[in-house]
């Protein structure tokens, strides 16, 4: 275990250092001049000199890169071209309110795709199977801007039960973020949900005809106690393996479900920030993410290890 997480450690090093590299030059491939943007298409070209100089713009493009990882070995992200505001100001409540989503997004889809699974493997080929397999293909099937624009048409507009509203922290109306939060976390669960369902459902299923399993049976055990101490937590370890994948997924369309919710969270900060050609910011965020996934992946190998003994180091 510990040669594991060395490695896997050491590979998340590497892993952002390109992710670093990499955004830095693409960021930089987006048409259009910040300092333009920052000052508007009234502005000078005297002004747009002063603030790209203000910008460190005028650097060779080999020393801003050089200043840029320099700063962030130092801890600073930077500051904002547009704003003036250093990244680390806004960015952590930007994290918090994208990672609320995702975390409650898929804790409902778990939990729900789950029973739906084991419900569906204990009952196959039966009206009750026929129906989740097919409503699990529907989910997937629909896009998530499709579910958000639903869900707004049905519960905002025709029948206003969770009418939009400004968003509003936990800490200052409880009730009134729960209100807001609902629309987009089932928007984002619905989905991964779906895919929850299926692979639960097609693990239970390889599990149940296992000889071990069939042996359980064959001693008198119980059944609810057949598939709950032999045959559901074998069929955890490829749930387990998805789910990291899904939290990755969730994590990308946070994009859409935020812009369609108006939901100030990591993805809004980025459409922003390119939009207005802010370097740091884009890079900030995009950093964020990628250590996000990393350190998703990371947990998700360590669970799979703690419930598989089985398991090898690769």
């Amino acid at each position: 275990m510990r040669r594991f997480l060395v490695r896997r450690l050491a590979q998340a090093i590497v892993q952002l250092l390109l992710v670093g590299s990499i955004v830095f030059f693409l960021a930089r491939l987006i048409p259009g001049d910040p300092a333009r943007a920052a000052l508007g298409d009234a502005a000078t070209e005297e002004q747009v000199a002063l603030t790209r100089a203000a910008m460190h713009l005028d650097e060779p493009f080999l020393g801003q890169f050089l200043g840029f990882w320099g700063r962030l070995f130092q801890g600073d992200l930077g500051t904002s071209m547009i704003s003036g505001r250093e990244v680390m100001q806004d960015l952590p409540s930007r994290i918090g309110n994208s990672l609320e989503l995702v975390l409650l997004a898929l804790a409902v889809s778990l939990v729900i795709g789950i029973v739906l699974g084991r419900i569906a493997a204990t009952r196959a080929d039966k009206p009750a199977d026929h129906a989740l397999v097919a409503g699990s293909i529907f989910g997937i099937s629909l896009p998530v801007f499709v579910v958000g624009t639903l869900l707004l048409l049905v519960f905002a507009v025709l029948f206003p039960i969770l009418p939009p509203r400004r968003f509003t922290s936990p800490w200052e109306d409880p009730v009134a973020h729960l209100q807001i939060l609902v629309l987009p976390v089932v928007t984002l669960a619905a989905a991964s949900c779906a895919v929850v369902t299926r692979m639960t459902r097609a693990a239970m299923l390889e599990t149940l005809n296992a000889d071990y399993v069939r042996t359980a049976r064959a001693k008198g055990l119980a059944e609810k106690r057949v598939i709950r101490r032999h045959a559901l937590r074998t069929a955890m370890l490829p749930v387990v393996s998805m789910t990291t994948v899904e939290l990755t997924t969730l994590i990308g369309s946070t994009v859409l479900v935020e812009t369609i919710f108006g939901w100030p969270g990591m993805s809004s900060l980025l459409m922003n920030a390119v939009g207005q050609r802010d370097y740091p910011v884009i890079q900030a965020v995009v950093l964020a993410a990628a250590t996000i996934v990393i350190l998703v992946n990371l947990v998700g190998d360590l669970a799979v290890r703690v419930l598989d003994p089985r398991a090898e180091d690769n």
